[in-house]
């Protein structure tokens, strides 16, 4: 089945297979960054955020496990094969944790809302997608390229903690990543109201092993095809605005795995809200609503940009390789999540 298939083919596949997972752990397990913040800083509960930390454990323990089996290069990823920069790491992650805050969803989030059929993510959407690719090659990509310009990794180390770890212990890499993706999986079990919820359980799994199946089948596919396709899994900030170049010059450009992730994570909300009996069409009936709305999504395909990455590129996908950005940039997006909801809150309480 695989012959009849190009590279480029699979590769949207893999991406849709691991998007399908996303988009049912969305709907059906309610996996949702700004919703576990939400929940830790003004709900009482840290159920969601924990939930996020066992995916990572997860993902860490699965994608180490397949660099010591030898099926994945980790080096050849972005966030490992790209210089930290760790001004881009806080300012972009404040800025995109701030835009979350005001938009009402990040990336992923809004694709399984609009999965759900809320047409105010449809605007989230596409105003990021247009945002990253502004910053990314558009008209301020020479301003990111003076401030923030991206270089490759010029030494034998990778900027990775458990590389970093490697070298100072001599320990073999696999076998360290393993432990510290154990102890996040201990750390975030470490409740009894976590325990109480097995769903809640089996959706974080499921969440961490959808974003190891995307280094797994990019791995395979870059050592057994015929086409030098980077190494990636999930990210929902420049693959928007893929997405939207694909939808529009289809002819003209290959599938990607971006497309197949977008795909994924859409098709596989709108499976879950029609199983749950969730799905109806919404639309924004404030202005202001919408406004806030669109400016916090341009907010958020900026930061995405200039972090390198999204709750789930830097959040899940960084962090499953232990790359040095991905803690710095995920307190950074909680960070600047929590200064945008005290800002709405204060705001709501002032109109009472």
């Amino acid at each position: 089945m695989f012959e009849l298939l190009s590279d480029h083919q699979l590769a949207a596949a893999v991406g849709l297979v691991g998007g399908v997972l996303l988009g049912l752990a969305a709907r059906l397990g309610r996996f949702c960054t700004l919703g576990a913040i939400e929940d830790l800083l003004y709900g009482g509960s840290s159920l969601r955020m924990r939930m996020w930390i066992l995916a990572i454990g997860t993902a860490v323990v699965s994608s180490f496990t397949l660099i010591g089996l030898g099926l994945f290069d980790e080096t050849r990823s972005f966030y490992l094969s790209v210089r930290w920069m760790p001004m881009a790491s806080i300012i972009g992650g404040l800025m995109f944790g701030y835009g979350m805050a005001l938009s009402g969803n990040c990336g992923y989030g809004a694709i399984a809302r609009l999965g759900g059929g809320d047409l105010r993510s449809f605007v989230i959407v596409l105003v990021m997608g247009v945002s990253t690719y502004v910053v990314l090659s558009g008209p301020l990509a020479p301003l990111r390229n003076l401030l923030f310009e991206q270089q490759d990794v010029t030494t034998d180390l990778a900027p990775g903690l458990a590389h970093h770890a490697a070298a100072l212990t001599g320990l073999p890499l696999a076998p360290i990543g393993i432990l510290a993706g154990i102890a996040l999986i201990a750390g975030s079990l470490w409740s009894a109201e976590m325990i109480r919820d097995p769903a809640a359980i089996f959706w974080s799994v499921v969440v961490g092993l959808a974003v190891t199946s995307g280094w797994a089948g990019m791995a395979y596919i870059n050592r057994a095809g015929f086409e030098a396709l980077q190494v990636v899994s999930h990210s929902f900030s420049a693959p928007l605005g893929e997405t939207i170049l694909w939808t529009m010059t289809g002819s003209l450009r290959p599938l990607s795995f971006a497309v197949g992730s977008i795909t994924g994570v859409w098709l596989g909300a709108f499976i879950g809200s029609m199983l749950k009996g969730h799905f109806r069409w919404e639309a924004c009936e404030d202005p202001r609503e919408l406004r806030r709305q669109i400016f916090g999504a341009a907010i958020m395909g900026a930061g995405a940009v200039i972090a390198m990455g999204c709750t789930v590129g830097q959040g899940l996908s960084a962090f499953s390789l232990l790359s040095i950005s991905a803690p710095v940039t995920f307190l950074a997006i909680f960070a600047g999540a929590a200064l945008g909801l005290r800002q709405l809150i204060e705001g709501f309480r002032v109109a009472e």
